[in-house]
């Protein structure tokens, strides 16, 4: 799993562009969180992605509680941790809490045709 950081806001407009090539995802973590470092194991140890199919982002929300609230905003989803969000073509399309965050329904996300 190839985890590039989300700690800049200009780096929604980034995933925007790229979400119209290939689907993003964003995984929103809170590290004081038993659920969400459990959530975060579940999709490491399930992912199967090949390097080409998704790109994947990382959001220490507690770190950088603006950008989580601007991805929010952006996406137009409420905030939860954890949180997983599926970007195609510069919107949410998924979106999955705690232990409802799943490798298999984020295949289907991105299977899905637009």
């Amino acid at each position: 799993m190839d985890w590039k950081i989300l700690n800049s806001e200009d780096q929604i407009q980034e995933i925007i562009a790229l979400s119209k090539q290939k689907p993003v995802g964003i995984f929103k973590h809170s590290t004081r969180c038993s659920i969400s470092s459990m959530a975060k194991m579940r999709l490491e140890d399930a992912w199967d992605f090949k390097p080409n199919e998704i790109d994947i982002y990382y959001l220490d929300l507690l770190a950088f509680r603006p950008i989580s609230n601007k991805v929010a905003e952006v996406f137009e989803v409420h905030h939860q941790s954890p949180q997983l969000l599926l970007i195609r073509n510069g919107e949410c399309t998924y979106e999955a809490t705690h232990l409802d965050i799943s490798v298999s329904e984020l295949h289907e996300g991105v299977a899905e045709k637009i």
